[in-house]
């Protein structure tokens, strides 16, 4: 019988050798872990959910896999499967039967390792699939409730557990830590001549940011400083709480995901926040804006903005006022901020501010199709030549715009896109929206 080494004090992981405080657990007991954390994720929603789907296929034409590859495996209610037979053997209305009649066995580890491919490396949880579902079925919910089993069973491909585990150490997926971030503010506060606020005591509003940002895409710090000098905002970002990106979540790891989600609300609290902003990243708005109550256990004693509903609200207050920029754009939007959180209009309402030719992709934005590199599918790096076949897709809806400049709202996809900018010798590069507009910001107002 093989074992895996984990991490006792955090639950079972796919570590390396030398990270500390391990164990060795058999098969048995991982797979124990893994059925444990299905049921507990089997509520009275997800088993509406399973026993709705009537197997109409129509999910396998919305998603981006699927359609390039042809193949059913890639179907996106097939990619719950474990988690359905594990609801069906044990906990469904049937389940006496299903045990008796010997009509669905019981999951093997074996059986989890072969779908690591399905859960992780071709699933972004864009939610396509659950728009088109005549039935309402939220597919990628079920998703994120198989990877916590998969979690449990130490089966996170080692490219996504890595910075999971490094955020849970360090609070940052990308070692983007405490002292990097007052490094990089120093210094882009230097470069841009703007002051960027630090562990203030009292602000209304706390700033958040991205790990990618941080170590990518810093002129990002010295833009939302520029706009929140511009409307006269009371601000700070705060060293105790920053890191928006949260990789807890994209792995399925219950105790990471709570931790940075407490960081950011307990760093709010500390502040005294009316509003907390989240930066240009779509699962982080999930985390947060979406979730955030439910791990906190009660209603948020703070506003939650994505940064373009920020920079709208206050287009539309007159404090952000913008000098007109006639470019022909295109915009990208992120699946977690616009189809999963139903932020959509806002940006749309910053490219009329801007005087923008903006040249909507065809299907957009509710069936806009995903970039490819969402759910944590751009850090597994065996996943790559999958992604990069997907990828074709959207280079297609922005090829088809005319337009010059692309733009879209989200550090992760605009790394997807540069990314696959490099690959294929593209010539188009993901702008920044937040960027766009301090680049335009109207000297008076």
């Amino acid at each position: 019988m093989s074992a895996t080494t984990i991490d006792t004090a955090t639950g079972p992981g796919k570590l390396e050798p030398s990270a500390g405080r391990q164990g060795t657990f058999p098969d048995a007991k991982r797979l124990e872990y893994a059925m444990t954390s299905f049921l507990q994720d089997l509520g009275a929603t997800a088993a509406l959910y399973l026993e709705a789907c009537v197997h109409c296929g129509q999910c396998a034409e919305a998603c981006h896999y699927y359609v390039q590859t042809g193949d059913p495996k890639y179907t996106p209610i097939w990619k719950i499967e474990p988690l359905k037979k594990a609801y069906k053997r044990h906990v469904g209305p049937f389940s006496f039967f299903y045990r008796l009649l010997g009509l669905k066995k019981a999951v093997t580890l074996a059986e989890l390792e072969s779908w690591q491919e399905l859960i992780y490396d071709s699933c972004t949880m864009c939610g396509r699939c659950a728009l088109v579902c005549p039935m309402g079925i939220d597919i990628p919910s079920l998703v994120l409730a198989a990877r916590h089993g998969m979690q449990a069973a130490g089966l996170v491909p080692r490219d996504l557990w890595e910075p999971t585990d490094r955020a849970n150490r360090e609070g940052s997926p990308l070692g983007a830590t405490k002292e990097v971030l007052k490094e990089r503010i120093a210094w882009v506060s230097d470069e841009h001549s703007v002051e960027i606020p630090l562990d203030r005591d009292r602000a209304d509003v706390l700033v958040t940011v991205s790990s990618v940002e941080i170590m990518k895409y810093p002129t990002s710090l010295a833009a939302i400083a520029k706009v929140m000098r511009h409307v006269g905002a009371s601000w700070t970002f705060r060293s105790d709480g920053y890191e928006a990106t949260n990789f807890g979540l994209l792995a399925g790891d219950r105790k990471g995901q709570r931790d940075a989600t407490m960081r950011l609300i307990n760093a709010a609290i500390a502040v005294n926040a009316k509003v907390v902003i989240l930066p240009e990243c779509g699962h982080a708005y999930q985390a947060l804006r979406w979730v955030g109550a439910n791990v906190y256990g009660k209603a948020l004693p703070f506003r939650v903005l994505h940064i373009s509903e920020f920079l709208a609200q206050e287009i539309r207050a007159g404090r952000l006022t913008l000098k007109t920029d006639p470019r022909s754009m295109t915009f990208h939007d992120p699946c977690q901020v616009a189809r999963r959180g139903g932020v959509s209009g806002a940006p749309r309402e910053i490219f009329r501010a801007l005087g923008a030719d903006l040249r909507e992709m065809s299907r957009t934005p509710g069936l806009n199709w995903c970039c490819g590199g969402g759910g944590g599918v751009i850090t597994v790096h065996h996943a790559d030549p999958l992604r990069y076949r997907v990828f074709h897709l959207k280079m297609q809806q922005v090829e088809e715009t005319g337009a010059d400049v692309l733009v879209s709202s989200c550090s992760n996809c605009r790394l997807t896109f540069d990314d696959g900018q490099a690959h294929f010798h593209w010539d188009k590069t993901a702008q920044s929206l937040l960027e766009i507009v301090a680049n335009n910001l109207a000297e008076t107002h």
